[in-house]
């Protein structure tokens, strides 16, 4: 309809002049995110690691994601494709989040400068780590000396300065990622050393530096979960655990798990493949294929 936009979120046209209103009112969605988790309410979302074009935006207007995980750590997402994802997200009221591809803090000012919600900063063991990335998405755009002091001695240039800088970042969400042994037996320290809204577990990474590669079911690993998880619970924290099948998501929800980091697009899109057509072979009386994860989740 010319003159007219079309907002999926409300399933109907729009005027130009209403279309403002529609993005403003958006800008609160990652403050709802942030209130729910601090609420101890559970919030759902999953990862973004395959899809890049703009025409999947009808599939997540109807998705009920409340937030995702955009992957560069592991993904091939320029900065562009980051920044017109991010878009997309944000568009149909998904709190987007951008996984860096490691603990140098650039890679977060990159994100912010990208239109970015929040970041997950991945494998993080150092205090240090930490504090660099965590106080840059807090004060971000500060550099050089000043950034430094800041993340040293918490020392801002002026009160000005501090009280600019706390609100134009205040809705930003900082996840750390915990995903090894020696993290997780110092993840009390680490949570306390910065402003952090949350706690990442990747299993594949935590389970490999346990000696038990993949193996998701393994005590061993439930029980690093349980301690990372009852850690972060008792200084008010929720934790994300990036589980890829309905049954292990259950399981980390019945551990404590908040903040639901469930499977990807990718796997998601792949089970769904399977099912439907292993229904549809069997409803037409073919021959039974056995279904193959044919996913490398990392």
């Amino acid at each position: 309809m010319f003159g007219y936009y079309y907002d999926p979120r409300i399933g109907s046209a729009v005027w130009p002049s209403q279309l403002f209103e529609v993005i403003v009112g958006d800008d609160m969605k990652p403050a709802d995110l942030k209130a729910a988790i601090k609420a101890k309410k559970p919030v759902f979302g999953f990862m973004i690691s395959a899809t890049a074009s703009m025409r999947w935006e009808r599939v997540f207007a109807g998705s009920t994601l409340d937030f995702v995980v955009i992957d560069s750590e592991h993904g091939s997402r320029d900065r562009q494709l980051i920044a017109d994802t991010v878009a997309q997200m944000q568009s149909l009221d998904i709190t987007a989040i951008v996984r860096t591809p490691n603990t140098e803090e650039v890679w977060v000012a990159m994100a912010i400068d990208a239109g970015a919600d929040g970041v997950l900063v991945p494998y993080c063991e150092t205090l240090d780590e930490v504090r660099h990335t965590c106080m840059k998405l807090r004060t971000h755009p500060l550099k050089g000396e000043y950034y430094e002091r800041v993340v040293k001695t918490g020392e801002y240039p002026s009160e000005k300065s501090k009280a600019y800088l706390e609100n134009r970042n205040s809705d930003r969400i900082f996840i750390m990622g915990v995903e090894s042994e020696p993290a997780a037996n110092h993840v009390e320290e680490m949570i306390e050393c910065a402003p952090i809204d949350a706690v990442f577990i990747g299993p594949n990474d935590m389970t490999t530096s346990l000696g038990i590669p993949d193996e998701v079911d393994n005590p061993i690993y439930l029980d690093t979960l349980s301690k990372v998880i009852k850690a972060a619970d008792d200084r008010g924290l929720p934790t994300m655990i990036h589980q890829q099948t309905i049954s292990t998501s259950k399981t980390a929800i019945d551990l404590g798990a908040r903040f639901i980091l469930h499977s990807s697009d990718a796997g998601i899109l792949l089970r769904g493949i399977q099912d439907e057509f292993a229904e549809l072979r069997q409803f037409a009386g073919g021959a039974e294929v056995a279904a193959e994860d044919t996913l490398d989740v990392v």
